[in-house]
């Protein structure tokens, strides 16, 4: 046949590495365009697959990227915590975090690792260094935790927790007291917050703001804020949120999500492949997507 009568050729893989990301809802995750564009530029070829996973699905899907021989995968909301019960083991920040949200392929082990603190501080340092800084961090969720015990780690000097859950809220003051030499505190949100004077960075962990809610305000105060402070928001769609244009107009210094999210992606990408990927590509492709 003609397939049989084309010349020999240098051996070509027609098999691209495997991977993507568990989330529910998924549509509005625009991790893919990042990944994808750093792959490319970088000559890897591999895919990156974003995929609408619902909670009962889970661990049919870990099971499915580990028979398909996937490199890795990220979870988002909201299995950042259960998909732990589906892995082989835990990096030692995702151990002390408790919340998983990148998945590595490790000598035939899926290993659980967590890049939310990671990618935030490696976005923050390129505005603020963490070290002896006060943070009001709003939100006791995975990021929040994240956020809080790689900043603790980082030589963050306090830390005041505002969560509207107390006990979720004491519960990650009591991890940071214990595990990190921050100075932890919590306060109950119970109605528009008050930012302190002492606060250097304050950093919206909460889900207020995200698409397709984006004219959502935060109930916090910020017409008082200091010169200098930093105001940091993980949502990166949109990545100008209510609370970002709020602060900036106050003269704060801002960090939208997606600073966030292309170090967390670089972060990813170095595990699965070993590659240091370009933030700046990575930045390139979200914003071109976001300005359209």
């Amino acid at each position: 046949g003609r397939l049989a009568a084309l010349p020999p050729r240098a051996r070509v893989s027609f098999l691209s590495a495997l991977t993507g990301s568990f989330s529910t809802p998924a549509g509005e995750n625009p991790t893919v365009a990042m990944i994808e564009a750093a792959y490319r530029h970088h000559g890897i070829d591999a895919r990156y697959l974003n995929c609408e996973v619902a909670p009962a699905a889970l661990g049919d899907a870990v099971r499915g990227a580990r028979a398909m021989g996937w490199l890795g995968f990220n979870c988002s909301i909201p299995h950042k915590v259960a998909v732990i019960e589906h892995l082989d083991g835990l990096g030692d920040s995702a151990a002390v975090i408790g919340a998983v949200n990148c998945v590595v392929l490790r000598d035939d082990r899926l290993i659980g690792e967590n890049t939310d603190g990671q990618g935030f501080l490696a976005a923050l340092r390129t505005v603020a260094d963490p070290a002896g800084r006060s943070f009001l961090l709003l939100g006791a969720g995975g990021a929040a935790r994240a956020i809080a015990v790689e900043a603790g780690l980082a030589g963050a000097a306090r830390i005041t927790v505002v969560n509207r859950d107390r006990a979720r809220g004491a519960e990650l003051v009591a991890l940071l007291n214990a595990r990190t030499p921050a100075s932890a505190e919590l306060v109950v949100w119970d109605g528009f917050q008050r930012v302190p004077d002492e606060t250097d960075i304050v950093v919206n962990a909460t889900s207020v703001g995200l698409f397709p809610d984006v004219d959502a305000r935060l109930e916090l105060d910020v017409d008082g804020l200091r010169e200098g402070t930093v105001v940091a928001d993980v949502i990166p769609n949109p990545p100008r949120t209510r609370l970002i244009r709020d602060a900036e107009a106050r003269g704060a210094t801002v960090l939208d999500g997606l600073g966030m999210l292309v170090q967390q992606g670089v972060i990813s990408i170095r595990h699965w492949t070993g590659v240091d990927a370009d933030p700046a590509v990575m930045r390139r492709a979200l914003a071109a997507i976001f300005s359209a």
